[in-house]
C-alpha cells in the first residue's frame, strides 16, 4: 500500500494548524484587525465590485445571467446580482459575480499565494452578510478571514503546474468567511474547512491559455460551493476525521505541502494587506513587460508608431515565457498572450478593457505587430519568484534604434503599490459606465465606510438597484 494511503482503520494524524487555526478563526474579533487590514479589506471589497460589475456586461455572462433567472426564478433568499440590476437565489449570485470578476482579468489578487483571493470570497460573503443582516464589521472580517485561509494554502501547497489556481484553494476561503458571518465556533470551522478542502475543481491550465473561457466560471464555483458548504455542516454533513486539507494539497493536487507556513505569524501577518491591485486588463504575468514597455514609450516620447517597429523582444520568468501565443482566439486567450498584449498597448495606446475586445483583435496592424514579438524564458529572472516578477523588453525599430527598459516587479505589487487615489480612480473607471456617475460614487463611500455600518444591506440594495 503506497505511503500517501492510510487504512481506515488507522487513527486520524493529529493536525496542529488545523486547530490552532480554527481556533483563531473563531476567537478572531473586528477590534482585532490591524488599521491597514481594515483598509485593504475595504478596497478589495470596492475593487471586487467594480470588476464584477464590469465584467457582468459581457455577452456570455449577460446571456448566463438569463438563463440562470429562467431556471432558478427569484425565490428564495435572493442577492444582488452585480452590474445585472437583479436579485436571484444567493448561491446563483454568488455563482454570477464569482463568474464575471473574473472575466476582465482585473481583479485583484496575492502573488505569494499565485492566484486571486478576493474574488472567491468577495461574493460569497456578500450573498451571507445580506440574508443575515451582518454589520460592516462583520463582513470585514469575514473577507479578511476568508482571504487569509485561502491564500495560506496557496503559499503553503505549490499546486501542480497543469493546474489553474481559481476554483482550488479559494473554495476554502469563501466557505471560512461564510462560517465567519454566521459565527461559527472552532469545531463547527474545522468541519467547515475539511469538506471545502475536498470540493475544489479539477482545473486546467490550458484554460487560459486556450481561450477556454470555462475558466472564467471557476472561481464563480467557489463562491457558490462556499455557501453551500455552511448549509450542509448545519444540516449535519462532516468531513474526514483527519486534515482533509492536508490530504488533498498533500497527496491530491499539490506537490511540497508545508503545513507550518498555515500559522506562521498568524494574526500578525495578514495575506490582504500585501495583496496586488491591477490597472492592466490582461494576466498579471504580462504585467512587468507592459510596465517595461510603459517606460520604453516614454522614452520615445509618449508613443510608438506601430508601422516604426520591426521587433519586440521580451526575456522573462518561466510563467509570463508560457503565455507566447501570437494568434488569440478571443478575449481571454488575449489576455493571456505577451505578444497581442503588447502589440495592442502601442496600437491603442494602453491594455485598455476595449484594447482586448473583438475589433482589437481583428485589427491587422496589431495582429502583424503581435507576430513581431519574441518571448523567452530567462532562468535568472524566474529564479526572482514569488517576490519579484522581471521582464525585460527591448523593441527594436526599422530605424536601427533599440529601447530597452526593464521592471522588476508589477505595478499595483506589494513592493510598488499602487495610492489609495489610484486604485479608486480604477473602480470609478470600470463601475462607472455601468452604474452612472451618482450610485457610482454612492457605492464607493458605502465601501470605504463599511465597518461603521450597522447593516450590510443598504450596500447590497445599492447594488442590486
Amino acid at each position: 500500500m503506497s505511503a500517501a494511503v492510510r487504512p481506515a482503520s488507522a487513527a486520524p494524524e493529529p493536525s496542529a494548524w488545523l486547530e490552532a487555526w480554527c481556533r483563531f478563526a473563531a476567537d478572531l474579533r473586528f477590534e482585532d484587525l490591524p488599521r491597514d487590514v481594515v483598509d485593504r479589506t475595504r478596497q478589495v471589497l470596492f475593487d471586487s465590485i467594480g470588476a464584477i460589475a464590469a465584467g457582468a456586461q459581457e455577452p456570455e455572462v449577460k446571456g448566463l445571467t438569463e438563463r440562470l433567472a429562467a431556471l432558478g426564478g427569484s425565490g428564495g433568499v435572493a442577492t444582488a446580482v452585480i452590474g445585472a440590476d437583479r436579485r436571484l437565489p444567493a448561491g446563483t449570485a454568488a455563482f454570477l459575480n464569482g463568474t464575471a470578476g473574473t472575466t476582465l482579468e482585473l481583479d485583484e489578487g496575492n502573488q505569494f499565494a499565485r492566484g486571486h483571493p478576493g474574488i472567491h470570497v468577495v461574493p460569497a460573503a456578500l450573498a451571507a452578510a445580506e440574508r443575515l443582516g451582518s454589520s460592516g464589521r462583520d463582513l470585514v472580517k469575514a473577507i479578511a478571514l476568508g482571504y487569509e485561509i485561502g491564500a495560506r494554502v496557496g503559499i503553503a501547497a505549490k499546486i501542480l503546474p497543469t493546474m489553474h489556481p481559481h476554483g482550488t484553494w479559494g473554495t476554502l476561503g469563501a466557505a471560512v468567511a461564510v462560517a465567519s458571518l454566521h459565527g461559527a465556533d472552532a469545531a463547527r470551522m474545522r468541519e467547515v474547512i475539511g469538506m471545502a478542502a475536498t470540493l475544489g475543481l479539477a482545473t486546467s491550465r490550458r484554460t487560459m491559455l486556450e481561450g477556454g473561457t470555462v475558466r472564467n466560471s471557476f472561481a464563480g464555483f467557489s463562491n457558490e460551493i462556499g455557501l453551500r458548504v455552511w448549509e450542509m455542516a448545519e444540516a449535519g454533513f462532516v468531513a474526514e476525521a483527519g486534515d482533509g486539507v492536508a490530504t488533498v494539497y498533500g497527496t491530491v493536487i499539490a506537490t511540497d505541502f508545508r503545513p507550518e507556513l498555515l500559522t506562521e505569524d498568524l494574526g500578525t501577518r495578514w495575506e490582504i494587506a500585501r495583496n496586488y491591485f491591477k490597472r492592466h486588463a490582461a494576466c498579471r504575468y504580462t504585467h512587468g513587460a507592459l510596465d517595461a514597455l510603459g517606460a520604453i514609450v516614454a522614452q520615445a516620447g509618449g508613443r510608438i508608431d506601430p508601422d516604426a517597429v520591426a521587433s519586440i523582444t521580451v526575456d522573462t520568468y518561466v510563467w509570463a515565457a508560457q503565455l507566447d501565443g501570437q494568434d488569440p482566439r478571443n478575449m481571454l486567450a488575449a489576455k493571456f498572450s505577451l505578444p497581442f498584449a503588447l502589440a495592442t498597448s502601442i496600437v491603442n495606446g494602453a491594455a485598455t478593457v476595449e484594447a482586448f475586445r473583438e475589433g482589437a483583435r481583428n485589427d491587422a496592424r496589431t495582429l502583424a505587430l503581435a507576430h513581431t514579438v519574441t518571448v523567452r524564458e530567462d532562468p535568472a529572472l524566474t529564479a526572482k519568484l514569488p517576490g519579484l516578477r522581471p521582464a525585460r523588453v527591448a523593441v527594436a525599430l526599422k530605424d536601427g534604434r533599440v529601447l530597452t527598459a526593464e521592471a522588476l516587479t508589477n505595478r499595483g505589487d506589494t513592493e510598488d503599490p499602487y495610492t489609495a487615489a489610484e486604485v479608486a480612480a480604477k473602480y470609478r473607471e470600470i463601475a462607472g459606465p455601468v452604474f452612472g456617475p451618482d450610485r457610482t460614487e454612492a457605492i464607493l463611500s458605502a465601501c470605504l465606510a463599511i465597518d461603521a455600518a450597522a447593516s450590510v444591506r443598504p450596500l447590497c440594495d445599492l447594488l442590486a438597484a
